[in-house]
Parts: structure tokens; sequence; C-alpha cells
């Protein structure tokens, strides 16, 4: 069963020629029609999310600031970032349309959600607005969930690396945060040496690629490095920040990834999750139509075994070294961690 959000493409969140444009949700809703679920699918309507979900990972006066900017009229927040007149509205409903799902998959217990929504969120910091996203959807969900007792393993496979997102659980014991990126790239955060502040330490995995990647690196690195902590983690929900900008046709990035590859990683992301109805996907990156449409096809088609066409895998590329380097770096960046943290309860 797909849960789902109401699909629509909030054309008022537009800025003509911008590649984060209205017609990427209309990609998403054939990739999903391809997949012909029928009645399997569950349509969630999405509600505007209240001050006090967004003040747990959003600064108040940033949360006013912003609904003043666009009320005013909006324009270029940023050299990548802009809003209108209505994307306050349009960015509440987007986060509030991962609270819908998670609600509805936390109350019939089974399920694979998928919020597709824009502007996406992953960059959006507690107080700043960057990289095309003003509200960081993922880590509402996040946040709202961690309050409720669970514990919140966050992948993120976009080509970016998600800053806000990291930023915002940094120092959260309650949330694992991996992501696997480009670098280098936008916006030049994301090393290995990053595991996570003094309360939180291996609380943040990222896996940094060169461009020319393939899916086999990332799958690689994934199972060597980030699997043994997810394990020990033991996650009782698991979120996605699904971008597909790491496909070899997107603009965005030079990763050579292809729609069999984000195949490969729903199934990795598949096996942690600990029961039915815990696990939810969030739009981010994927900017070449046609790129999106297949990849959210083989990702929802791998995740509820409906039949789907998509592309071979990838493999070799640049990177080969690229489990074994990332490993290393944080091995020494976790002892120098936990020297700090047990050199600040001797103090």
């Amino acid at each position: 069963m797909l849960i789902v959000n109401e699909l629509t493409e909030n054309a008022a969140h537009e800025d003509p020629g911008h590649p984060e444009r209205p017609e990427r949700v209309g990609a998403v809703a054939a990739g999903i029609g391809s997949l012909h679920l029928g009645g399997d699918v569950v349509n969630v309507a999405p509600y505007r999310a209240t001050r006090t979900e967004l003040v747990r990972v959003h600064d108040g006066t940033y949360l006013d600031e912003l609904g003043a900017y666009c009320y005013a009229g909006g324009g270029d927040l940023d050299e990548d970032t802009y809003a209108t007149y209505d994307s306050w509205a349009i960015a509440q409903f987007a986060a509030g349309a991962g609270l819908a799902v998670v609600n509805e998959m936390t109350h019939r217990g089974e399920g694979v959600g998928f919020v597709a929504v824009r502007p996406p969120g992953h960059h959006a910091q507690r107080d700043r607005a960057m990289g095309f996203c003003l509200l960081n959807n993922v880590a509402v969900s996040a946040a709202a969930l961690a309050d409720r007792g669970e514990r919140v393993l966050i992948v993120d496979w976009d080509v970016h690396h998600g800053n806000g997102t990291q930023s915002m659980f940094w120092n959260d014991p309650r949330v694992l945060y991996v992501s696997t990126h480009q670098w280098p790239l936008f916006p030049g955060t994301g090393v290995a040496q990053e595991v996570g502040g003094l309360d939180a330490v291996n609380r943040t995995i990222n896996i940094p690629v060169p461009p020319g990647s393939t899916g086999d690196t990332l799958v690689r690195a994934l199972d060597e490095v980030a699997a043994p902590v997810i394990d020990e983690f033991d996650p009782t929900w698991v979120l996605v920040s699904a971008g597909y900008d790491a496909h070899r046709a997107d603009p965005m990035g030079d990763l050579l990834l292809t729609s069999g590859d984000f195949a490969r990683l729903a199934r990795r992301v598949r096996e942690v999750v600990p029961a039915p109805g815990r696990l939810a996907l969030f739009l981010e990156g994927g900017y070449n139509l046609e790129a999106l449409r297949t990849s959210v096809a083989a990702t929802l088609g791998t995740l509820l075994d409906a039949p789907f066409d998509a592309a071979p895998p990838s493999s070799g590329g640049a990177g080969e070294d690229v489990a074994t380097r990332v490993r290393e770096q944080r091995r020494v960046a976790l002892e120098l961690a936990r020297a700090a943290r047990t050199s600040g309860e001797d103090a």
C-alpha cells in the first residue's frame, strides 16, 4: 500500500526558468501511475503545519520573517532560492503533508509513505532558506516522531548534502542522519569527519563521493560504513530524503546513477525498516523530468513489489576507494569526538 499526499504542482510557487518547477510533481505522479497500483494507493490531504510543529526545528523569528517577506510580494531570498506571495502557505502545507502522511501510516500500521511536495526541504536551516528550500519538510516530521519517543533514521541520497537536516539534528541522539552525496558540490558541507555533536557522537554519517561515481560506490559505502551504525542505533522509523538529482541525466550533479540504482538503494533501505508502516520518503531534488519519473517508479516499485521498468544499475566509475577512505576518516574523527566528550564530562 502506498500512502501519498494529494499531489498538486503548486504553480503559485514558481520562478520562470528555475529548475525547481511545478512540473516536477507531475513527473512524480506519472511515475506512480506507471506502477498501476489501483486501490493500493491512499491519498492523504495535507494540512498547514502549525507553528508548534515548525518551531521544533525552525527559529520562530525566521518563520515570521519568511511569512512577512512572502506577503510583501516575495523575491529572491538568495542566488538560488526564491519565494512568491503564496510560497509561505505552500511551504507550510508541504511540511504538513509529511506530518499527515506519517500520521496516516501510524494510524494504519502499514504501507509505504511518499511525500511528493515542493519546495523541497533538506537545505533549509533553522534560521534561513537555502538551496531552493524554505522549510525542512523531513526534519519537521523527524522531530515530531522523535518527540513521540521514536528513534528516527534519516537516509539522504540526494546528490547534494542535506546541510539543513544535519545541522538540526547535529546534537540530537534520537536521530541518525546518513547522507550520500557528491563532493565537492553545493553546499560545501558533508565531509566524512562530521560525525555529530558531543551529545550525539556517531549520529551523523557522511559519505562524500567524487564526480563520476556510480551506484556501486554508494551501495558499497552504505553497506560497509553506515549499516553497522544503523544496526546499533536500531531505528523505529526510517525517513528518506529522496533526491533524484544523482541520476546521470540530471543537470545538477555529476554522478552516474540510473533508475536501477535507485531501486538498489530502496532495497537497502527496506532491509532496515523495523516494521510495516514505518518508512516514508520525502521528495528532494530531481530536475530532469524523465529521470525523475523513472527513478520514482523504480524506488516505489521496489518497496511495494510492483512491476516497473528501469535501466540497469551502474557500476565501475570513480570512487572505488570511498568506503575505505570514509571509514578511516570517521575512525579518527570519532576518536577525537569521544575524547572531547570524556574530557568535558571530567571537567
